[in-house]
Parts: structure tokens; C-alpha cells; sequence
């Protein structure tokens, strides 16, 4: 950058780094002359505007060379700030890195991100969340909105959330977020005002709570209760939220569950499940629930399911977890209509 000095700055000599932070906006604004820095000025509150005329009034002259870094210094950091709201952090650092090289990008964020510790960036409550629940929030929001908060979000985060979205809106999110334009920060905080109102109840509290209960704790208890409590309680839930009954339902019994079943009702739902789906069930499978599997399969059968096991290559996860709740689905449906029992640890009583 140019040097940039018109007005002489009476600052005490000394390396730009051992300044604070209010003696290098005072030491910019001097140099930038009264009329520019009285209308700076009109941005800061009253109580910052006499902290930093304070600051003014006591420098003594300090080398052209330091006031030109520290000139710099806010350039890069004016510059930073507006490929933040442009398009994010991990932006920000791949402009910085190509405007100024790895090292001094690397200065530039620290400095940057030492700043915004004090003052919090938007979409701060998102970043604080669990990013599933995020994701679970703003899924209804328009998708220029979702690739906006992604934008701010650390790139960790942001997968958590795109992962957990509909697939459609993947694709769009990821296309709006790579062709994303200029968002001047005045809109961005417009929009975070706005999510604010409507999730602040959900994102500022959770992080003030332990995460207790849940749907994943109802299951783990109907696990352990006889089976004419856990159809009293599930009944009930499907009848008040079909959508909850479902959600504890499916937690009620996973694929690894498969060992608590007997030899006779594997058998039976071995008959249930086409050959294709238990390979690809398997080939995310623990050893144990495997064993278990082709023990109770004739020793030809076993074999074949092996080989294709072997054969079949790289899979999904998401795949294999779809096929592996397919299955279970059957193993649910035959407990209903009573062609096999789940043993659950309790007094079930069998006649």
C-alpha cells in the first residue's frame, strides 16, 4: 500500500505494536486530517468519542514510519473486515492469503479474530449451538439465508449443518453459497436480527442448560420397561405427536440389537430381508451381530453372503444406515403382529 501522511501525528515515538487499540484509531484519524475524522466520529458513542479526543490531545510526535504501519495495519484490517462480510471467514483468509501470502494472512486473522472476541460477529448464537439443532432451525429459511449463515460459521460447523439438511436443499445452498454476492454488513445484520427474534429462545438458552431427556433417553428407558408399559406410553405419544412416536420408535431398537433376538426370530426376519439389503446391512455391521447372522443361515447361504460382502467395495454410510433401519423396521413390525419377541431385560412373560 502507498504511504498515506498528509497531516503531521504528535503520537510518542514507539513500535506500532505496543500501542493500544485507541491510540492507533487516534493516531489514523489524525492522520487522515479533521475534516474526514470529524465525520468518523459521528459512528462512535459519546463516551468512545471523549476516550479517543483524550488520546489525541495527549500524543507527542511520533516517526512517519510507524504512523504509515499503523495506517496499514487499519487498511488490512478494513480490508479483512469487508471480505468477512462479503463472504465469511474461510473466505477472508483465502482472499488475505492471496493479497498478502500465508504468513501475513495468518497476522492479519489473528488480529481480526482478537478483535471480534470483543466484539461479537454476526450469527455468533449459530456458532455457539449444536449444529445439528442449527441445521434442524433454519432448514425452513429461505436458502440465500442458510448459505449466509454457513458463510459465518466455522467450516466444521457449516458440514454438520449441510449434512443435516434435506438433500435438495443441499444443492442449492452449496450452489448460492459458492456464487454468493456481496452482502454489505448492514444486511447482514438485518438478517441476524431477524433469525434472532424468532430462534433466540432455542440458541441463547441452550447453551445455559444442560442437555438432559431427549428422545434418545425416552427410547433407552422404554428399552427396559415391559412391553405393555412401553405400548401404553407409545400409543399415547402416537396419538398426541405421530411425529415424536415415530422419532423414539426408531431409537427404540437398533441394527446392534439384532443379538438380543433368538436363534427362531433372526430366522424369521432373515426371511423377511432380500439378499442384497442384509450384504450391504452387514458391511457396517458389528463382528458380533455378523456371527450371530450367518449362524443362523445354512453354512451355503453364509458363504454366498460373504462373498458378497467381500465383493461389494466402498459403500455409503448413509446407505448402509438406511438399509440397516429397513431391517429393523421388519423386526418392529413382526414384534406387533407377535411372530417373534424382543427380549428387554424385564419380566415380558412368555406362554
Amino acid at each position: 500500500m502507498a504511504q498515506y501522511n498528509p497531516h503531521p501525528v504528535p503520537v510518542k515515538s514507539g513500535k506500532p505494536e505496543l500501542l493500544s487499540g485507541r491510540q492507533k484509531v487516534a493516531t489514523v484519524l489524525v492522520a487522515l486530517g479533521p475534516e474526514i475524522s470529524s465525520q468518523i466520529l459521528t459512528h462512535f458513542d459519546e463516551a468512545e468519542v471523549e476516550q479517543i479526543a483524550l488520546d489525541i490531545s495527549t500524543m507527542r510526535r511520533m516517526e512517519p514510519t510507524t504512523v504509515n504501519d499503523i495506517i496499514e495495519e487499519f487498511y488490512q484490517l478494513a480490508k479483512a473486515n469487508e471480505y468477512l462480510a462479503f463472504g465469511g471467514l474461510q473466505y477472508t483468509r483465502e482472499v488475505l492469503e492471496k493479497a498478502f501470502g500465508t504468513e501475513k494472512a495468518e497476522m492479519i486473522l489473528a488480529r481480526l479474530t482478537s478483535m471480534m472476541e470483543q466484539v461479537s460477529m454476526p450469527f455468533d448464537a449459530f456458532r455457539q449451538a449444536d449444529p445439528a439443532q442449527v441445521a434442524n432451525l433454519i432448514q425452513g429459511e429461505h436458502p440465500q439465508t442458510i448459505s449466509l449463515i454457513l458463510a459465518y460459521l466455522r467450516p466444521e460447523q457449516a458440514a454438520v449443518v449441510i449434512s443435516n439438511l434435506p438433500e435438495d436443499l443441499q444443492i442449492e445452498v452449496s450452489t448460492r453459497m459458492a456464487t454468493m454476492e456481496r452482502a454489505g454488513l448492514e444486511v447482514v445484520k438485518e438478517v441476524e436480527a431477524v433469525l434472532y427474534d424468532k430462534f433466540s429462545a432455542v440458541l441463547y438458552n441452550s447453551e445455559k442448560h444442560a442437555h438432559v431427556g431427549g428422545v434418545k433417553a425416552l427410547a433407552e428407558v422404554l428399552n427396559r420397561v415391559d412391553r405393555s408399559t412401553e405400548r401404553n406410553i407409545v400409543e399415547n405419544l402416537e396419538r398426541l405427536d405421530p411425529e415424536l412416536a415415530e422419532s423414539v420408535k426408531k431409537l427404540m431398537f437398533v441394527f446392534d440389537d439384532l443379538v438380543q433376538l433368538d436363534d427362531r426370530a433372526i430366522q424369521r426376519v432373515l426371511r423377511e430381508v432380500e439378499s442384497k439389503d442384509l450384504a450391504l446391512a452387514l458391511k457396517g455391521a458389528t463382528e458380533e451381530v455378523k456371527e450371530r447372522i450367518y449362524r443362523n443361515m445354512s453354512e451355503r447361504a453364509g458363504r454366498m453372503l460373504r462373498d458378497d460382502i467381500e465383493t461389494m467395495g466402498p459403500v455409503r454410510l448413509k446407505d448402509v444406515e438406511e438399509v440397516q433401519q429397513k431391517i429393523v423396521n421388519v423386526v418392529r413390525r413382526l414384534e406387533e403382529t407377535g411372530e417373534i419377541i424382543i427380549s428387554r431385560g424385564g419380566d415380558d412373560i412368555v406362554i
